[in-house]
């Protein structure tokens, strides 16, 4: 399909999105629908038909990964760091009640490592670098930035798009080891503000509870979790509506589409790990 055609669907889903649902019909409420899924699966197909051409914007991509990774790291950090703290101290009353206090360190970690570490995070980066990446696209078509890059000679998809999204795919996973790994700390504090634990018992507690079935699944899906913030972010924001309505829609459906997708993939990976345990 070429771009003027995708952008005019683009836009009547945008239309037809926009209406009110008192006036909207069924019918076109399940068109509108469908058709937004086609043209994102049309997208994510063209992604891959790029993805292997030349030129390879290596230059971009570094580029965008210090933007997705760095300069999301701190805010990830300490998200992480209070999560760990708070989750320990919600916890140990629960656990006390029971009698299993000693089982504070390993119950903390299977959750953080297993599901809390990598939801959160790719929630983290769907609001952060799902907002900024549609808004910034949005904001380039609404200007014909893109417009000019296809007359100079440069592939705009190329360079904006698979460019991102290889960056947000490689970049994400390792904020959620760097999460998994600032909540374990604050964890080892929570649990040290009413006991005393030595820091070499707390983490063989912590890694004797984690075996090979915990750590991939976490690790795979979070690559998942950049692939789909990035590709719904890029999608919304390359074809979006114009004028400074369609930049803030953009931004806005990149957050929401992208939050959701993390909670529909991870229960996805939730069903196909318990296959396995």
């Amino acid at each position: 399909m070429k771009l003027d055609t995708v952008e005019n669907a683009q836009t009547d889903v945008n239309n037809s999105s926009g209406e009110e649902p008192s006036e909207e019909s069924a019918f076109s409420s399940i068109r509108s629908f469908f058709l937004e899924v086609s043209l994102l699966t049309k997208f994510i197909v063209r992604f891959f038909a790029e993805l292997f051409k030349a030129p390879f914007e290596f230059g971009e991509i570094i580029k965008q990964s210090f933007q997705i990774g760095y300069r999301s790291f701190y805010l990830v950090v300490i998200t992480g760091f209070i999560m760990g703290l708070v989750l320990t101290i919600q916890a140990r009353p629960t656990l006390i009640s029971f009698g299993a206090e000693a089982w504070l360190p390993a119950m903390v970690s299977v959750s953080i490592i297993r599901e809390i570490g990598p939801v959160i995070t790719a929630l983290i980066c769907a609001g952060k670098v799902g907002s900024g990446v549609g808004a910034e696209l949005a904001s380039m078509r609404v200007t014909e930035q893109i417009d000019a890059m296809e007359v100079s000679g440069i592939n705009p998809f190329k360079f904006l798009v698979v460019t991102r999204v290889i960056a947000s795919t490689c970049m994400i996973p390792l904020l959620v080891v760097f999460a998994d790994t600032v909540s374990l700390s604050g964890s080892y504090l929570g649990v040290n503000l009413e006991s005393d634990i030595s820091f070499n018992l707390f983490f063989n507690q912590v890694f004797a509870s984690i075996n090979f079935i915990d750590v991939l699944p976490a690790f795979i899906k979070a690559f998942f979790f950049g692939f789909g913030i990035a590709i719904i972010s890029c999608y919304q924001g390359y074809y979006s509506g114009h004028g400074t309505e369609g930049v803030g829609r953009a931004s806005n459906l990149a957050v929401v589409y992208a939050s959701l997708m993390i909670f529909i993939l991870d229960m996805i990976a939730a069903q196909i790990t318990n296959l396995f345990m």
